[in-house]
């Protein structure tokens, strides 16, 4: 099966319109308005904050942790829905593939904006991070397989799914013209591109799920192995990290789906139905976390130790009970509303918007109980000064910063690039003839990303080092961040590569008479495999 041009539907782009741009000025304040927060903390240290060491009072990590959390979990639905419809061929979320795509990597950029604005020296810390990072604490995950391979695996996987409309789009209009053809990359929709990136994209999606999973999983064992952190150490936090990550993704993935096709009025491109998949998605993750906080309850107030048992109480009926119950009735929201539109068949945006905006506060309320009560309130060792973190204008100042940065994005993006995938018609194509260079080319590229992965994790082990604390070669952790990279890399080279022979265009009159100059595409530009 391949995909290629069927001479229908390449979208023009929108026109400015003054919400667009009214909305892109709020945007720009906000992130104006963080950058200035994150200067008052390089200016002044973590004084104008309310974090506090270990033993005096406060906590140690606030929110700019929490938001860490948060956005990287808000990324994971994104890729999630894209590949899911790629894999399974889910037709209905083809219109939203795009965006839940942009969604992911803006996310991760904030998120890694976050953990650069918890650290007092970042400058230092992008230094000895990369130089001694250790695989056996779950930071080092972080460091490899959130911010460079999941990262980059989603941009390779955005990159090469929008080849198609990039070239279509560089035909149809001067501005930028260039950028489109370099994006396009000599696309020109013919059979062999076409299967080549259907197979490419189907197991770059097999690929990014399980990376999904284990990324997140990373982040919920920072907080999960730590045994002398009452109110952390469980084993479910790595399963309740992904499922959250679902609830807040989804939540967020609806909000800018409806807000977007709202703004550019794309009623007729994404219809109700891609919304109602998202919000049963919803519920049904809703649900799954609503039992794991329910088990931990339970065994935190049960029969746990007494400090884990004090930090229940704290959140249950304690200092934190309001936030609490504030959260459980988000999930409820989440879960309830979706339900009956789901029971009743019918479909409600307002709705679910409503619950995806209850979600999203449940999920921040959820990390804020995570990071703060064990900090405060399960000390092990006497604690000097208020049991309180309350954050700071200078902190608050950051998070709106985080999200102008997002918003910002996404609306600028949506200005110059069809942000729904154009449509296509899929059809059976013979298989390409066999390209012993591209072969050659793309084998080599993977061989030399496996050799960086087997040395940059082997002596980030220490495995080379003998009774030495740091690594012996230097930057190993940045040999398998490099390794991980690469590996993905390798799509890129197996559908880039030029043919050698000159494909022929289908032959039909259609293609015949618009058979455009190599690099453009015709204007009937065809989505991408991976939105399939």
């Amino acid at each position: 099966m391949s995909d290629h041009d069927d001479g229908a539907d390449l979208q023009p782009l929108p026109r400015t319109s003054f919400v667009w741009v009214l909305l892109v000025v709020l945007a720009m304040g906000a992130l104006g308005f963080g950058l200035y927060s994150y200067y008052d903390h390089l200016e002044h240290g973590f004084i104008v904050s309310a974090m506090r060491n270990p033993g005096q009072g406060g906590g140690a990590w606030g929110m700019s942790i929490l938001f860490y959390v948060f956005f990287v979990g808000v990324s994971f639905a994104g890729i999630v829905v894209a590949a899911l419809c790629r894999l399974f061929d889910i037709q209905v979320l083809k219109p939203i593939t795009r965006l839940a795509e942009l969604l992911t990597i803006t996310s991760l950029i904030a998120g890694a904006c976050a953990v650069l604005s918890d650290l007092g020296r970042p400058l230092d810390g992008l230094i000895k991070l990369p130089r001694f990072a250790n695989p056996n604490s779950p930071f080092f995950g972080t460091f490899t397989l959130v911010v460079s391979g999941y990262l980059f695996a989603s941009v390779v996987y955005f990159f090469l799914s929008a080849r198609a409309d990039a070239a279509g789009t560089a035909r149809t209009t001067r501005r930028g013209r260039l950028l489109y053809r370099l994006w396009a990359s000599g696309w020109r929709g013919t059979p062999a591109q076409s299967a080549r990136h259907h197979r490419v994209s189907y197991w770059l999606a097999l690929t990014i799920l399980p990376l999904l999973v284990i990324a997140h999983s990373t982040l919920g064992f920072i907080f999960g192995i730590q045994s002398g952190r009452p109110g952390w150490y469980s084993a479910l936090q790595a399963p309740s990290f992904v499922v959250m990550a679902g609830v807040s993704g989804i939540g967020m993935l609806i909000l800018v789906v409806a807000g977007i096709r709202r703004l550019l009025g794309l009623h007729d491109r994404i219809p109700d139905a891609s919304i109602r998949w998202l919000g049963n998605l919803l519920w049904v993750l809703a649900a799954i976390y609503l039992y794991f906080m329910l088990v931990e309850e339970l065994t935190a107030t049960y029969a746990a130790p007494a400090a884990d048992r004090h930090v229940a109480h704290e959140v249950l009926s304690g200092a934190f009970a309001q936030l609490f119950w504030i959260t459980v009735g988000g999930l409820l929201l989440a879960f309830l509303i979706p339900f009956i539109l789901y029971l009743r068949k019918q479909t409600s945006v307002g709705w679910l918007v409503v619950a995806s905006l209850a979600a999203n506060v449940a999920a921040v309320l959820k990390r804020f109980l995570l990071v703060v009560p064990s900090q405060t309130h399960g000390a092990l060792t006497p604690i000097e000064g208020p049991r309180m973190y309350e954050p700071t204008w200078a902190e608050y100042g950051v998070v709106v910063g985080l999200f102008g940065l997002v918003a910002l994005a996404i609306l600028v993006f949506v200005r110059v690039f069809p942000i729904v995938p154009s449509a296509h018609t899929t059809t059976d194509a013979p298989k390409p003839p066999r390209d012993v260079l591209r072969t050659v080319l793309t084998a080599t590229t993977a061989a030399v990303a496996l050799a960086l992965i087997a040395v940059g994790l082997s002596d980030s082990f220490r495995l080379f080092s003998g009774h030495e604390v740091d690594p012996r070669i230097p930057y190993s952790p940045v040999l398998f961040a490099t390794g991980v990279i690469v590996l993905f890399l390798s799509a890129v080279v197996y559908e880039l590569v030029p043919d050698r022979v000159l494909e022929v265009l289908p032959a039909t009159p259609s293609a015949i008479a618009t058979a455009p100059e190599p690099g453009i595409s015709t204007s009937s530009t065809s989505t991408e495999g991976s939105h399939s």
